[in-house]
Parts: C-alpha cells; sequence; structure tokens
C-alpha cells in the first residue's frame, strides 16, 4: 500500500472543511446584512431612485446565499489541498476579497457612502478575479465555483454605478423618519 490516505479519508477531510466554512461564510454574509440594514425596507435605500435593471429585492437574499455556499465550497476545494503551490496566496486573496464584500454593505446602505462603496466593489471585483485565476492554478474546479460570484459582482458593480449616477446627493440624503399619529 502506497497510499498516505484513502479516498474516502480525503473526501471526509474535504468534508470537514466544507461543514465548518460554508456556514461561517453564509453567517458571515448574513450578519453584515443584518447590521447595516441592506436592501429593500432601508429607508435611505428606498428614497433612492433605482436603475430600471435593478432585480426585485427577494432575488438579493437568495442570491447572495447561493453564491456565499458557492465561494465557501471553492474555498473548502483549495483548503483541502493540501501541498499545492499558490495555496497561502490565494487563500490570502480569498480572505482579502471577503473583507472587502462583507465591508461593502455596511459601507453602502448603514453609511450612505455610495462612491466609496463603487471604488470598493471594484477593488472586490479585481480581488475575486484574482482569486479565480490563483484558484484555477490549484484545482479547476474551485476556479469555476467562482464564475457566478463574478459575474453577480460584475451586476452589482453596475448597479452601484447607477444608483450613483441617478442620485448624486445620495451621500446627503437622510431617511425619512417614520411617523405615528395618536
Amino acid at each position: 500500500m502506497n497510499e498516505i490516505a484513502s479516498k474516502g479519508q480525503l473526501r471526509l477531510s474535504y468534508l470537514r472543511w466544507a461543514l465548518f466554512v460554508v456556514p461561517a461564510i453564509v453567517f458571515l454574509g448574513f450578519l453584515m446584512s443584518r447590521i447595516s440594514n441592506a436592501g429593500f425596507g432601508n429607508l435611505w435605500f428606498d428614497t433612492l431612485v433605482k436603475p430600471s435593471i435593478m432585480p426585485p429585492g427577494l432575488a438579493f437574499p437568495i442570491v447572495w446565499s447561493i453564491l456565499y455556499v458557492l465561494m465557501g465550497l471553492a474555498l473548502c476545494v483549495v483548503l483541502d489541498a493540501r501541498g499545492a503551490k499558490g495555496r497561502g496566496v490565494a487563500v490570502l486573496l480569498f480572505l482579502a476579497q471577503l473583507a472587502c464584500n462583507l465591508a461593502w454593505s455596511p459601507l453602502f446602505f448603514a453609511s450612505h457612502k455610495v462612491t466609496a462603496a463603487l471604488y470598493l466593489i471594484i477593488l472586490m471585483l479585481i480581488l475575486a478575479t484574482a482569486t479565480t485565476l490563483a484558484f484555477g492554478r490549484i484545482r479547476r474546479i474551485a476556479a469555476w465555483l467562482m464564475v457566478p460570484y463574478l459575474c453577480w459582482l460584475g451586476i452589482a458593480c453596475g448597479l452601484n454605478y447607477e444608483i450613483r449616477r441617478l442620485n448624486p446627493d445620495a451621500e446627503t440624503l437622510v431617511a425619512p423618519t417614520l411617523r405615528t399619529q395618536i
């Protein structure tokens, strides 16, 4: 027997990574969304003029949940590739783009920094592309799992740009207050 680990043991190693990493990434995305009051229902965001290409509000939590799962699975593939050349750099790139991802919602929805959020999402797209390329050098499937994320980031970048263009006063706009009548 020349094997260090059996195929079953290798699958279990990937499964252990996935059982920890995927829920952690989904939870972090959900947490940042909740902390920043992201999406429709945010009074400031609801007052903004939206581009005609804006997907319905229900699409965002569904799409982001799927994307976070795919991103987590891609990371697990790379984490499980012990000894692979460039693995450390790939993981660092992933963590850098994830940090940008998690910072975007508070910057846009909570701080109302539409322009800064646009620059951040451009940086995120660059880092996610670099991550995908680095993942592809390690395991091709990891890169393919990142492709839907890259596509959605392109759409999100376009939406951020259009919101900025349609709402030049967005950063100084004050959300309407809720009023109660007695």
